[in-house]
């Protein structure tokens, strides 16, 4: 079991990183070569200023019109997306593993605040999934794969919650939040989670249409 544990601990997570970062690469490769060949035109009129001003609007909470529309949904969207990167990287265990690999760390949460934001997350991939179930035009896209990426992130967040206070097996909850974080990693770029990577490229692209084309916003 040490050896396991050792594992996943060590090389799995050295894995499970490389596949998360070529696999966006290669991604975005695939993408860029694919416009290329297909849709070469879309370059002539892409720009930077237009591609950032769209990408800025949509950061800003309900700053674009749509968002206003639904503001419940939008609301604890931006806030889970937000947290989602917040509470893995300044959470005081992860940082102290990464201070004895690394030798760097910096501020952490506080342990009382991180459990709020945790059970925040939880909260929220529960109502996505709800949403998914009641929403007539959600449930109609919706199929299964979808809810098995709302558990992949939930798995993560929840046993890492339980380890944390000892609810239940603490060395099986801790290999169950290690394995569950790595597949989220690995999932990333094989899954609509890599829209971490497009969402920005599609604003970039819908920016400069409108921006630089029909002189309009995209927000």
């Amino acid at each position: 079991m040490n050896a396991f544990i050792g594992f996943i601990m060590g090389p799995m997570v050295w894995i499970s990183a490389l596949i998360f970062v070529l696999g966006l690469v290669f991604k975005f490769i695939k993408i860029y070569t694919g416009i290329k060949e297909k849709e070469n035109f879309v370059f002539t009129y892409m720009t930077w200023p237009h591609s950032l001003r769209s990408i800025g609007a949509w950061l800003i909470p309900f700053f674009p019109q749509s968002t206003r529309i639904q503001p419940v949904f939008w609301g604890i969207t931006y806030c889970f997306h937000i947290l989602l990167f917040l509470v893995p990287l300044f959470l005081s265990a992860h940082i102290v593993l990464f201070d004895e690999a690394f030798q760097v760390s910096w501020p952490a949460l506080n342990d009382g605040l991180a459990d709020i934001l945790t059970l925040a997350v939880i909260l929220a991939l529960v109502f996505l999934a709800v949403r998914r179930m009641v929403v007539p035009e959600v449930k109609f896209l919706t199929s299964i794969k979808d809810y098995i990426l709302l558990v992949i992130v939930l798995l993560p967040f929840l046993t890492g919650f339980i380890a944390y206070h000892q609810a239940f097996s603490y060395q099986w909850m801790v290999i169950v939040h290690v394995l569950s974080g790595e597949l989220m990693l690995i999932a990333i770029p094989f899954s609509r989670f890599s829209h971490m990577l497009t969402a920005p490229l599609t604003r970039a692209f819908t920016g400069s249409e409108f921006g630089n084309v029909r002189h309009a916003r995209d927000w």
